[in-house]
């Protein structure tokens, strides 16, 4: 077969079932997430030990990160995938099951393992779909993940309106999880499929190169953002102009809903500016967002303002793991494991981070954290750009 005109056909087969494995790994942590409260009651225990407990769900979800990158880098993401998204889908039954905190503790374990690796995995091939395609295409992944989040989101609502139990409704997205990984994992891209990027940034194993802790970092303070936003949005607009619970909630409303827009139009941009302006400008914008939550005294700028941050972080986070993906030939699901793991550390500890700072200020005036954080991403928003030994990466 002529490889001109097979290479597009296989390219979009393996572009569709990457974006397959985004929306089906924020479906399953929809899935879960909508039965929290309904879990908490079948293992009757308070939220204290729920907290705790969700301690192990980020434990394992880091421990999956850490080796998936190395295993992904010696056998190929297109079979991390598949066996890490195939955990994860058989993992979510497991808190629909546990009827005790401890056995909840180590379903937890084994669903964040699985979710960890799958993220690495998959993000890990999505560079390499992107390389091929010659043009930025990593945003709209993760805007894949925001409505496969959504969808989860309302399928849970609906069965749990119709009162099935967790263990039912679990059950069944499982099995959908498992068909649906099969039906994607034979069109990924395998390892040998592709050229690399000629610039090599090859380290000792286990070493951290001064580049990969950079984009650590600047993951990190993006992460801690917009984790700050996921948990403390609805709060914010509630403590700050005395809201109701219904009107405060739309405050994470605007903020996922331009998050998701924006990741499916950051790509455009990235091509046509490049990845270091999506960094800077959208930074410049959700602190203009964030700077506005924390002067307004007004519901319409506060959400606003919640709208504008989620729009300019929409699509920084994907540059940052396109530019990881792409720092050498050896080790790139290792400098995406590294990275990715550093973001989701920030992501854990912002909420917790603000939720310390409330014994000490009002909980807007906390939110200067996050404003700090993207300010700073701005000033190092350099790091996503190609180094100048690297050559322009073709299919």
């Amino acid at each position: 077969m002529d490889s001109r005109t097979d290479q597009p056909v296989r390219l979009r087969s393996a572009r569709a079932a990457i974006f397959g494995v985004f929306g089906i790994n924020g479906f399953l942590l929809a899935m879960w997430v909508v039965h929290i409260p309904a879990i908490e009651d079948r293992t009757n225990i308070a939220h204290s030990t729920l907290g705790s407990l969700l301690l192990l769900l980020a434990a394992g979800a880091i421990a999956g990160m850490q080796l998936a990158g190395p295993l992904a880098d010696r056998y190929g993401s297109r079979l991390l995938v598949a066996l890490s998204g195939t955990l994860l889908a058989v993992a979510v039954i497991g808190p629909g099951l546990a009827s005790t905190a401890w056995q909840l503790g180590l379903a937890l374990m084994i669903f964040g393992f699985g979710n960890g690796a799958l993220d690495v995995s998959m993000n890990s091939q999505a560079v390499l779909v992107e390389r091929e395609y010659r043009r930025p295409i990593m945003s709209a992944f993760h805007g894949m993940f925001s409505i496969g989040g959504v969808a989860g989101s309302l399928v849970g609502a609906v069965t749990i309106e119709a009162g099935w139990s967790p263990a039912t409704t679990l059950g069944v997205a499982s099995v959908l999880g498992v068909v649906a990984i099969a039906l994607c994992t034979g069109r990924l891209l395998p390892p040998s499929a592709h050229p690399q990027p000629e610039h090599h940034e090859r380290r000792p194993r286990g070493k951290y190169s001064s580049r990969v802790l950079a984009m650590g970092a600047v993951a990190f303070v993006l992460m801690l953002a917009e984790g700050v936003a996921n948990d403390w949005s609805t709060l914010q607009v509630k403590e700050h102009l005395d809201a109701p619970a219904s009107v405060a909630a739309l405050a994470f409303g605007a903020f996922s809903l331009t998050m998701t827009v924006g990741r499916f139009t950051a790509d455009r941009v990235s091509a046509a500016l490049g990845p270091v302006e999506v960094v800077r400008y959208g930074t410049l914008i959700a602190a203009a967002g964030m700077g506005l939550v924390v002067v307004s005294p007004w519901l319409p700028t506060t959400l606003l303002g919640w709208a504008l941050f989620g729009l300019g972080l929409s699509g920084c986070v994907p540059q940052i793991f396109t530019a990881a993906g792409n720092l050498g030939t050896g080790a790139a699901g290792a400098n995406m494991s590294r990275v990715v793991g550093m973001g989701y550390i920030g992501f854990l500890a912002g909420p917790a981070t603000i939720g310390w700072l409330t014994h000490l200020v009002p909980l807007t005036i906390a939110m200067v954290v996050p404003l700090v954080c993207v300010l700073v991403a701005s000033r190092f928003a350099g790091i996503v750009g190609r180094p100048a030994t690297q050559s322009v990466a073709v299919g």
